[in-house]
């Protein structure tokens, strides 16, 4: 340091001494001198010296230093006592009501759907958890950051604003803080020391010298000392920051990763420190090369060491200060005071608004600061808030602009903050009436706009930039804001100032209306789509704002008529420039119309029209509250100029029926997008919907005969109304009817469309129901799914949940899909076919759909429209275009053509329309027939219909040409409507004669109606009769069709039996268990009682060229697809570090924990190995050619996809037929007499050691005798072993034996993760071991699911297991045998522990089934003779069989008694049977042989309950694999699931008594022995002292982690998580591991390892420990789950949340509270015990190839 002089005392700020000095400092500022000049003193005496080294910064050091230098002795003397006493007091004595949580990116948000003013209120997650909005209706989102916790704030919240937290009188409230004033002293150092803090702060933040500090921080002379600093931007993505650094500084990589790091968090960083300059040459260099990479060079500064401490310094006390505020309410005030506080005479700003025009300069690290200032001071003091959104809409302009043109996010501008102010409803009103904010952001908008203007001052976004449009739509935000909620009183300085705002924003819709004109192209197709996003895209910004306008000038009666007639003029003057042309004049059935000639197909058009739809708005909202009366007062009938208004939403229309009829298909696909978004949901409401009640508003204030022709000669179908004949071109044809057809449909909406308020009299509720029920009609549909079909209001809401219930049932989804609604059937009245917001494939789906169901209830298919509300007076007049002349001639017309059959001239949908058109004005008559009398009914259309078109003599009425369409045969489908609508003329008819007559009685209408019935009732009649004879002859059909089947199986008896034996080849063997089940000795599997083995002629068929084969031995060998994997399903360990690479790993013994198996699954397709490879070679040369694609599979390490059902798997199986072996009882009883097991031990071991003697080439052998006799037997010789019976070998056909080690291969290059190596000594080990593991895993999942252990598996299972067996034994054939031996010697190690084998481990540190399937499948190598290659016969492996099992149960009896029946008794029980007598003495033995380590007062009873449920998977286990070894049928028992028949059935299948413990006594002079020894192993003995532990018997079933119900429950968990390896409190992306519960911090570079010289992120990382590379996440800000497998491949699966529609909800985008689906989660869980997990990810990967983009090796 180079001034240390006062650092000294002050580094040591924790003596007993020091702060007494520090407080007569305090002193000595306070009374000598003027306080701002000696705190600057200090600050330029410590400042650069703490701050010194930039470069490697020691920030502990640092904030120590800082602390006792300045902040200390500051404190102290603001407080007037010691500071931690002090703020531990005002701690206690409350805080504020408000909770004012600042939101970090990524936090979890909750708001209210009940109770929330509007939906950017919000609470975090501690208030909701103690609100009564937890059990309502709430939301929850992932913040962007910057906003905060609305908590306390009642303007913000109907109800419940307080949480239990921030409640007046819970501790430490704001009732108590109002009491706890701070004393006049603390306010008085206060004024005099927060001045100086807050000014030093501000000149340093906005410092613009680079090498200068200001005189009077300058109190040393200067050193040249600087650095080089590089400020983050967020055009240079990481990489090219890196890559520019390491060019420009020459750095290391890991290097130039902090720094980019650093920068990015911060917002700027020093790179270099140095002279001055070698810091300017560093600048350059770092522009240099960022400019070659991309268009801008990075922005670089050189500042001088003193200015960077200070400006770092500056931004310590915006900390510092924002804790001073967080503990008292007057410390905000005076700062705020202060903040506020202007410079008397001056013109500058004060400076809140300095720091905020300074805001686009500042980096990011000083931008956080001042906006938490901001927050934690202004916005937590309602009345300084409100002087902040003054200032702030002060400079609301300049700060905007500032926002567009600088490049950082939007979360980190000062801009951001209008949310918090904007949307307080008092504060809002305040700001439209004193700061007239409205017209202040209209203004804005469009100043930040005009170089989008063209010449005629329309917008025109050619070429536009996207990311300066998405920072101009912040704006529009903003005064969506000020919007959100409608003021309830209105005073005439608010009204004035709305209307100010109102003709500002009219300024913006005039630069709109009519911008991007096309024109339709003819000839030659358009070069260059133009770009047409831009102006939908602010369309649907505005859209909201539009409502929210009309919905304010709604809310009082002079606003509404002044605000229209300032809406209508901008429509006149928008209207005017088109003048000039002459008029011409249309004729059409004696009516003229004068219109200005204007042709959409070849003028200019444009779909942009919000100012004539906001009239149209205002218009209904004039209609709906009855203010329309007074219109003329304010507009004059003859200034409505209503052809003028209708003239431009019609131009749109009939654009949109040229683009159906194909005529601007040149104009390429801009046009589409911008008609589909025209009548999409997003975009309706203020486009198409407007336009079509601007066409209803021109036909009830025009002359209907006018408004029609207008309408004919606009679509440009005058011709086809007039009796010109028409051309022979079928395209124009073609176009003509398409748009006679979209003409026809726009009068059905322009007169049927009433479902909206102000048109008829119905309210938002009925119009949303009656959207719902037409979405319903076209299929049940989900809750998620009817939402996004339904427009939003301001507030993101729909209404769905208010009326959906009324109108729909709920069904619950199963466990998978979800749930959806389907509609009432007394709803299904209200369809209508053409119902408005249908699109083309709705509209016919909806009509099939409701076609098919009423022919489903022997109904007639007719589909008239339901009756419609009635207009209200203002548009009472539309009906008048039904029954007018142009009308009628329009739908005689189209009628007659189809009569005369001109085929070409009409299409069925263009009589539908006609037909529906009647149908409303039938129904229009109707209803007004009803409901006053006939002489004040002046709609005449049924006398209009039955009048004829002309006075010639073959003229026509509607109703004569109606019984004529009848016979048309091309409109049989059209036959019930056109009845239909025959009837009504007919009710309608009577009525109008019955009021004639005046007798209107209330019969009247019945009678009609019983007319209607009588003839509906023939029609029924007559459709049961055709459907009753239908069902007659379809009976007659089927009977002469099973009476030929019958004659044909008797005459071709022969042939097809063998048919059905081919086929039921499984049911013949099932049968043929079933019978032989009388016989007992058939269900037993070991010993001289063997079952015979069902001999099954396998006759497989190759799934690749279709050919059947028989499996034999000899013949061509056949595969099975197959995967093999490592895994972890079983470990009782998840804490064991898994061994990555195998080279050194010995994989002959299994450890107890399961730690990591190898598991071969198959998906049971059969192949010929041949046709597999042929197969799999043309894969691989497909893919070398396809370089360029990125492959689902792995084809180096063997992967392919299988061919039939594209699982994904890695390796075949052969096929290898079970050997069916009988035994003779008389040879097996005889045998039985000589071959007890002392005896067969003797004979193994005089073999092994015969083999030993000759492998050791006649070194002499140490192999200790059994038996008290010796090796001096001369009957027990190196043969004896083949006396019992030997066969010669299996002979295998070459293509078996290849198939068989080249699966091994795999086995053990998998298994072990090393390079496949066909000689290795371990490949044998590996068989045997994924053979047992496959089958443990298989009883897991059977004992998971409740199923009985034999035949409930799966095909692919079963066919999977029995090859799989029959391999593990065939394989011992292509190794050497001496290898074979070998391992055999070493696993018999374990169980007769005289063998002298180097490397055997304890008993109890073995998985005994892997050593029993070790044992068995190895022991025919003892066979093995020099010159004659034999196998043990039936027999010999009987008894083989029967004694290597129950050596090893007995093995694994004494494991389960000394590590598991070592517990206490809890229950007391006096159980005295056999089996607890026996296991009592057998415990005795035990005690005495581990030297009573082993307690023997455990009750009998106890250890044989331990034994029997600890020995249970074990015997399962064996019995699955003898069963697929052997092929011996099982016994029933094992059919089904039954606790109690199981074990006995096991028992008998496996040649073991009951009562295991009997095993003992029947080889007790064999095994005691073996029993000394394996208790008085050491290992044994350290686990019975306590000092180690072993696995438990039984081991604990896996599953996976238990979740909680609730899902907040989750993302409360994920809120409270911090990262191990990170300081920071940035928001990770915590996922949780669902085998484990281990919470990680993925997708950060914090938490990346380095695995094999890899970088892995956390989660692939985790999963290679946790689940041998496969493993299963939760994203829990996402809710999705993650699957994974190895390092490259992933894919994102549902979460097992649910909404209370059945949904699940990804991304929270929807927010709805979410609940833990059982079913879901356990089919999670089934997909990771069956190890189909990597079979989900390639099926993922193979659909949705979106996600390669993703590095699954970062995650």
């Amino acid at each position: 340091m180079a001034d240390g002089g006062d650092g000294g005392p002050g580094a040591g700020a924790v003596g007993g001494r020091v702060p007494v000095q520090l407080q007569d400092r305090a002193v000595w500022c306070d009374e000598r001198f003027n306080f701002q000049a000696t705190f600057l003193q200090c600050l330029a005496k410590h400042v650069p010296n703490i701050y010194s080294a930039e470069m490697d910064p020691l920030l502990e050091k640092q904030e120590e230093m800082v602390q006792a230098a300045i902040l200390y002795p500051l404190e102290c003397y603001l407080f007037g006592e010691d500071p931690d006493i002090f703020l531990e007091k005002l701690q206690q004595s409350g805080t504020s009501q408000l909770c004012g949580k600042v939101f970090k990116g990524g936090e979890t948000t909750y708001s209210c759907r009940d109770c929330a003013v509007d939906p950017t209120c919000v609470l975090c997650m501690d208030c909701f958890q103690n609100s009564i909005h937890k059990n309502h209706r709430y939301k929850m989102h992932s913040s962007t950051g910057g906003g905060f916790c609305d908590c306390g704030d009642t303007e913000a919240w109907k109800a419940g604003p307080l949480c239990t937290k921030h409640e007046p009188g819970a501790s430490g409230s704001a009732k108590e803080n109002s009491e706890c004033q701070l004393n006049e002293e603390i306010m008085e150092h206060s004024r005099r020391v927060f001045p100086s803090v807050i000014k030093y702060m501000v000149d340093m933040l906005i410092w613009e010298e680079e090498k200068e500090l200001p005189p009077e921080l300058t109190i040393r002379e200067k050193v040249d000392s600087y650095y080089c600093v590089l400020f983050n931007d967020e055009h240079h993505s990481y990489d090219h920051v890196i890559y520019s650094l390491q060019r420009a500084l020459g750095c290391e990589l890991g290097e130039a990763q902090l720094h980019t790091t650093a920068i990015d968090k911060e917002g700027r960083r020093a790179v270099k420190a140095g002279h001055y300059a070698s810091c300017q040459e560093a600048k350059e260099e770092i522009k240099r090369h960022s400019e070659n990479v991309s268009q801008r060079p990075l922005h670089v500064e050189v500042l001088h060491a003193d200015v960077m401490a200070h400006q770092k310094f500056a931004l310590r006390l915006g900390s510092w200060l924002n804790k001073l505020m967080s503990y008292s309410s007057d410390f905000r005030q005076i700062f705020c005071q202060i903040c506020l506080k202007e410079e008397a005479g001056s013109e500058k700003p004060c400076f809140i608004s300095k720091l905020m025009l300074w805001d686009a300069k500042l980096h990011k690290g000083a931008r956080k600061v001042l906006h938490e200032l901001i927050f934690s001071s202004f916005f937590m003091e309602m009345e300084y808030k409100k002087l902040f959104a003054v200032e702030f809409v002060k400079y609301y302009k300049a700060l905007q602009k500032e926002y567009i043109s600088d490049d950082h996010d939007r979360v980190l501008s000062v801009t951001a903050l209008s949310v918090q102010m904007f949307t307080v409803p008092t504060l809002a009103r305040h700001l439209i009436e004193e700061q007239n904010v409205i017209t202040t952001i209209t203004e804005t908008l469009l100043e930040v706009l005009p170089e989008y203007l063209d010449k005629n001052d329309k917008f025109n976004f050619q070429g536009y930039s996207q990311d300066k449009l998405n920072r101009v739509y912040a704006v529009i935000y903003d005064l969506r804001y000020v919007l959100v909620s409608k003021p309830t009183l209105w005073t005439d300085r608010l009204r004035e100032r709305f209307l100010e705002g109102f003709v500002s924003f009219l300024r913006i819709l005039t630069c709109m209306q009519g911008m991007e004109e096309i024109k339709r192209q003819i000839g030659q197709h358009i070069e260059v789509d133009p770009d047409w996003e831009a102006a939908i895209a602010i369309q649907m910004q505005l859209k909201n704002i539009l409502l929210m306008f009309q919905e304010w000038c709604a809310c009082d009666e002079e606003l509404l008529l002044k605000a229209y007639s300032e809406c209508h003029k901008a429509v006149m003057r928008c209207s005017t420039n088109g003048r000039s042309r002459e008029k011409t004049v249309f004729h059409l059935c004696g009516h003229t119309l004068e219109s200005r000639p204007y042709r959409v197909s070849a003028d200019p058009v444009s779909i942009h029209l919000p100012l004539s739809r906001t009239l149209a708005g205002l218009h209904v909202r004039l209609s709906k509250t009855g203010t329309i009366s007074r219109l003329h007062e304010f507009v004059s009938p003859e200034e409505l100029q209503v052809e003028l208004l209708v003239e431009y939403p019609l131009r749109c229309l009939v654009l949109v029926a040229q683009v159906a009829a194909e005529m601007w298909r040149r104009n390429g696909l801009s046009l589409i997008s911008q008609v589909f978004y025209y009548q999409d949901v997003k975009c309706r409401e203020e486009m198409y919907d407007k336009d079509i009640i601007m066409l209803q508003i021109g036909a009830s204030l025009m002359d209907p005969n006018q408004f029609l022709l207008l309408i004919l000669q606009r679509y440009e179908l005058a011709d086809a109304f007039k009796k010109i004949k028409p051309t022979k071109d079928q395209d124009l044809i073609k176009q003509c009817n398409v748009l006679i057809e979209e003409m026809l449909q726009i009068l059905i909406y322009v007169v049927g469309e009433r479902y909206v308020p102000g048109v008829s009299n119905v309210t938002k509720e009925d119009v949303i129901m009656r959207e719902i029920i037409h979405l319903l009609c076209i299929e049940p549909m989900a809750h998620s799914a009817i939402t996004k079909s339904l427009p939003e209001n301001e507030n993101n809401e729909t209404g769905l949940e208010n009326v959906i219930d009324k109108v729909a049932t709920f069904k619950k989804p199963g466990v998978s899909g979800h749930g959806v609604y389907e509609l009432k059937d007394e709803c299904l009245k209200e369809f209508n076919m053409f119902f408005y917001h249908y699109t083309k494939t709705q509209h016919s789906k909806a009509e099939h759909t409701q076609k098919k169901r009423r022919k489903q209830e022997n109904r007639d298919e007719a589909l008239p429209p339901p009756p419609p509300p009635d207009f209200s007076p203002a548009f009472s007049n539309v009906v008048r275009i039904l029954n007018c002349d142009v009308m009628m001639h329009i739908l005689r017309t189209i009628l007659q053509r189809a009569v005369e059959l001109e085929t070409h001239l009409w299409t069925e949908a263009m009589i539908q329309m006609v037909l529906h058109l009647l149908s409303l004005g039938l129904l229009e008559e109707k209803q007004q027939l009803q409901r006053s009398p006939e002489e004040e009914v002046t709609f005449d259309f049924y006398h209009k219909a039955t009048r004829m078109g002309s006075s010639a003599l073959n003229a026509v009425n509607v109703l004569m040409l109606l019984e004529k369409i009848k016979r048309v045969p091309q409109l049989e489908a059209q036959k019930d409507t056109i009845n239909w609508i025959l009837q009504m003329f007919d009710t309608v008819k009577r009525l109008r004669e019955k009021s004639s007559l005046t007798t209107v009685t209330a019969t009247s209408g019945s009678e009609a109606t019983k007319g209607d019935e009588s003839t509906q009732d023939k029609e029924k009649a007559e459709r049961k009769r055709k459907a009753e004879a239908a069902r007659l002859h379809r009976q007659k059909i089927m009977a002469q069709m099973s009476a030929l089947q019958r004659n044909f199986i008797e005459t071709h008896k022969l042939l097809y039996e063998n048919t059905l034996e081919a086929q039921g080849k499984e049911d013949a063997i099932m049968e043929e268990e079933s019978m032989s089940s009388a016989i007992d000795y058939s269900k037993i599997a070991l010993g001289p009682k063997r079952g015979p083995s069902v001999a099954e002629k396998e006759v497989l068929t190759c799934i690749l060229c279709q050919e059947e084969q028989e499996v034999k031995l000899e013949s061509a060998a056949m595969v099975l697809s197959a995967c093999v994997q490592k895994s972890t399903a079983l470990t009782q360990n998840r804490s064991r570090i898994l061994e990555l690479s195998g080279d050194t790993l010995d994989p002959l013994f299994m450890h107890p924990d399961l730690p990591c198996g190898t598991h071969t699954g198959s998906c049971g397709h059969v192949m010929h190995a041949a046709c597999w490879q042929k197969y799999f070679e043309a894969m691989q040369l497909n893919f070398r050619q396809r370089l360029h694609v990125e492959q689902i599979f792995d084809l180096e390490n063997g992967e392919y996809l299988c061919p039939l059902c594209k699982s994904l798997c890695n390796t075949v199986i052969p096929v290898v037929p079970l050997q069916a072996q009988k035994i003779n009882s008389e040879d097996a009883e005889a045998v039985a007499q000589i071959l007890s097991l002392a005896r067969w031990l003797e004979i193994i071991i005089v073999r092994i050691s015969g083999y030993s003697v000759k492998n050791a080439k006649g070194e002499k052998q140490n192999l200790p005798a059994f038996t008290s006799k010796g090796m001096g037997n001369s009957a027990l010789e190196f043969h004896s072993i083949l006396s019992f019976g030997v066969q010669s070998s299996a002979k295998y056909s070459s293509s078996i034996k290849e198939m068989l080690i080249l699966f091994a291969t795999t086995i053990y290059r998998v298994g072990l993760k090393v390079a496949p190596n066909e000689a290795d000594y371990r490949i044998p080990m590996m068989t045997w071991s994924t053979c047992a593991f496959t089958i443990q895993c298989i009883e897991n999942l059977l004992e998971t699911e409740g199923k009985p252990l034999f035949g409930s598996l799966q095909n692919r299972q079963h066919s999977g297991l029995k090859a799989l067996v029959q391999f593990a034994a065939a394989q011992r054939t292509t190794s050497p045998q001496v290898l074979i031996q070998k391992h055999l010697i070493r696993l018999l190690g374990v169980l007769l522990p005289n063998f002298k084998v180097e490397d055997t481990p304890s008993l109890l540190e073995v998985d005994m089934f892997h050593i029993l399937v070790g044992v068995v499948l190895s022991f025919p190598s003892l066979y093995w003779e020099d010159a004659v290659d034999l196998q043990p016969s039936s027999i010999s492996s009987a008894y083989n069989h029967l004694y290597l099992f129950h050596l090893t149960t007995l093995a694994h009896i004494t494991q389960i008694v000394v590590s598991s029946a070592t517990e206490s008794p809890t229950a007391q029980s006096s159980d005295n049977s056999e089996e607890a007598r026996s296991a009592q003495s057998f415990c005795r033995e035990v005690c005495q042989y581990t030297s009573g380590c082993f307690s023997q007062d455990i009750p009998g009873w106890l250890v044989w309950d331990c034994v029997r449920k600890g020995i249970m998977p074990y015997l399962r286990c064996a019995a699955i694999f003898f069963h697929y070894l052997l092929g011996v049928s099982p016994p029933e028992e094992l059919l089904q699931v039954s606790e109690e028949g199981q074990f006995k059935a096991l028992c008998s299948y496996l040649s073991l008594p009951t009562n295991l413990f009997l095993l003992f006594q029947e080889y007790w002079d064999t095994v005691n022995p073996l029993l000394q020894r394996w208790c008085a192993d050491p290992v044994v003995l350290s686990c019975l002292k306590g000092k180690s532990i072993a696995i438990r018997y039984p081991r604990k079933r896996n599953s996976l982690i238990e979740l909680p119900e609730d899902y907040s429950c989750l993302l409360n968990q994920a809120s409270q998580f911090r990262c191990p390896r990170s300081s920071d409190d940035e928001q990770k992306h915590p996922v949780l591991c669902l085998f484990c519960g281990a919470m990680l911090c993925s997708q950060n570079t914090c938490c990346q390892e380095l695995v094999n010289g890899e970088e892995l992120g956390a989660c692939t990382s985790h999963a290679l420990q946790c689940g041998a590379g496969v493993c299963m996440f939760l994203k829990i800000r996402e809710c999705r789950v993650v699957l994974i497998e190895g390092k490259t491949r992933g894919c994102l699966y549902p979460a097992p949340y649910l909404d209370e529609y059945g949904e699940t909800d990804p991304g929270l985008k929807r927010g709805n509270p979410l609940h833990l689906c059982r079913e879901r989660y356990r089919k999670l869980h089934l997909l990771w015990q069956q190890h189909c997990i990597i079979e989900e990810i390639a099926r993922s990967q193979e659909t949705n190839q979106i996600f390669f983009g993703f590095n699954w090796q970062l995650l």
